[in-house]
């Protein structure tokens, strides 16, 4: 990148205009991310009318914008209401209201938020700087580098449900068994739909995530609707404290932030794997993995810094490429086609400016954030005054628009309600909800790949070691199976020789 490309690609974005449009974007996003069921998807595909009237620069800066700010937004309901915004907050969202329940609202908040930034900040870094080869990494990956990933990632519901791992394991069954309902994707045939028209296409993530957070919590607050709260009217502060947590955590930031745009950079992967793939990698390499879940700032820190880097990451394939990286990176993708512009690799030579223009509005939307970000919990701190009796109804309203609107079709309603009712359920008997949430997002990517592997291979199942990533990945995950079972075995043996 020379130094007339950076001046000019400076020109495009600092324009009044342009500056304008990130603005107006950012508090869109925020306002999207923060209702539960609205996610950073959405919010981009609501952008796309407006863009229709935009040049290309703008048009793709206000997807960036709003993208960035939906996903920090999400962990707002998540911190107060144990209900994510987003999918992306899903991962850590019981650290974060634990930590409220402590009365650390404004530092659970306020790690949100800087950790957001800092990790959007890295990942839009790497992008100017290491784009083309990322994607040259990410381009590597066939159908048995991303199962092995995808089961590695599977592999992480053993960490994550660690002072119980059967119950862990349950948890996770019962996520893979709803995944799949649907097609099956070798035969085409509906499986598991008992003859329900609605259920051909699969149980759709973000209903069911809604529901498996929303209502437990609705009916744990119904049931104790008469019980005294603590009621904290006003969110201040959120920065106090913070610079020394972060001083003893930067390795973490950093490490998440990385690996963060690593997945971001896999299409299909996006930040909602990478924030349960790192908070799972935060909690194996932690000296306090038994404090995860319980409300421990490590596990938030290191996922929420890597959501937002991964939001960066998923631009790769699409710029240098053309190939979208998720649904977002899809839609961006689309608007630049209609305003006349092929991502891919011609564009760097062709329209190199236009693309360090999208980069640079990457930036500041992440630094933008702060500020933003911050005006943001103070208006949402009003929530936690807002009586119970008041509150909740209002939240299954928003769930069920929610839900309805992510589908478009009122049996949205009806997974939402099921899925609370058997999450109730699974924490009332002390089953962790997070594995069952990972096999729903993982579940049909590591039976799509199985499937296209083997019909590659004629159903040989060592050719899923054949790609030296594809080798490397397998070892990895055999071997953090099979690990716990050697390290048992000899504990048991070297107790018989004593």
């Amino acid at each position: 990148m020379t130094t007339d490309i950076l001046l000019a690609a400076m020109s495009l974005v600092f324009a009044p205009k342009v500056l304008a449009i990130i603005l107006a974007a950012s508090v869109f996003g925020l306002f999207v991310g923060a209702i539960p069921g609205l996610t950073a998807t959405m919010a981009a595909a609501l952008m796309v009318p407006l863009t229709f009237f935009m040049d290309p620069v703008p048009a793709v800066s206000a997807i960036v914008a709003a993208t960035a700010m939906a996903i920090f937004a999400g962990d707002i309901p998540g911190a107060m209401l144990r209900i994510p915004g987003t999918p992306a907050s899903a991962a850590y969202v019981e650290d974060s209201y634990a930590m409220t329940q402590r009365g650390q609202l404004r530092t659970v908040l306020g790690l949100n938020l800087i950790c957001s930034a800092l990790g959007g900040v890295f990942g839009s870094i790497i992008l100017m700087v290491a784009a083309p080869a990322l994607a040259r990494i990410a381009m590597r990956f066939s159908s048995d580098e991303y199962f092995w990933l995808a089961l590695l990632g599977l592999s992480c519901a053993v960490f994550i449900a660690a002072s119980n791992p059967v119950k862990g394991v349950l948890s996770l069954l019962v996520g893979l068994s709803i995944a799949m309902i649907g097609f099956d994707p070798s035969a085409g045939y509906p499986r598991f739909s008992f003859g329900i028209t609605e259920l051909t296409g699969g149980v759709d993530f973000v209903p069911a995530m809604i529901g498996m957070f929303a209502i437990p919590e609705v009916i744990r607050n119904l049931v104790n609707i008469h019980q005294v709260q603590p009621v904290q009217k006003r969110v201040s502060h959120v920065f106090s404290g913070l610079g020394e947590r972060l001083k003893q955590r930067w390795w973490n930031i950093l490490r998440s932030s990385a690996l963060g745009t690593l997945i971001g950079a896999l299409p299909g992967a996006g930040a909602d794997i990478a924030a349960w793939v790192c908070y799972a990698v935060s909690k194996k390499f932690s000296r306090e993995p038994e404090k995860y879940g319980t409300g421990h700032d490590e596990g938030i820190i290191d996922a929420t810094a890597s959501n937002n880097a991964a939001v960066s990451g998923s631009w790769v394939p699409a710029l240098v490429f053309g190939i979208p990286g998720g649904a977002v990176t899809a839609i961006a993708v689309g608007i630049m086609y209609m305003k006349g512009l092929n991502p891919g690799p011609r564009i760097f030579a062709e329209s190199p400016e236009i693309i360090y223009a999208v980069l640079i509005a990457f930036l500041i939307a992440n630094l933008i954030m702060v500020p933003l970000g911050y005006v943001a919990i103070r208006m949402a701190g009003l929530i936690i005054g807002v009586p119970r009796a008041v509150l909740m109804p209002i939240i299954m309203i928003f769930c069920m628009v929610g839900a309805f609107a992510i589908t478009n079709s009122s049996f949205a309603i009806v997974i939402v309600l099921i899925m609370g009712l058997l999450a109730y359920g699974m924490e009332e008997n002390g089953i962790p909800l997070a594995p069952a949430i990972l096999g729903l997002v993982l579940g049909p990517l590591v039976e799509r790949n199985f499937v296209m592997s083997m019909t590659k291979s004629g159903g040989d199942l060592l050719s899923l070691f054949d790609r030296p990533i594809a080798a490397v990945l397998g070892i990895t995950t055999l071997t953090i199976w099979l690990l716990p079972i050697v390290m048992a075995s000899l504990r048991r043996y070297r107790g018989q020789q004593a």
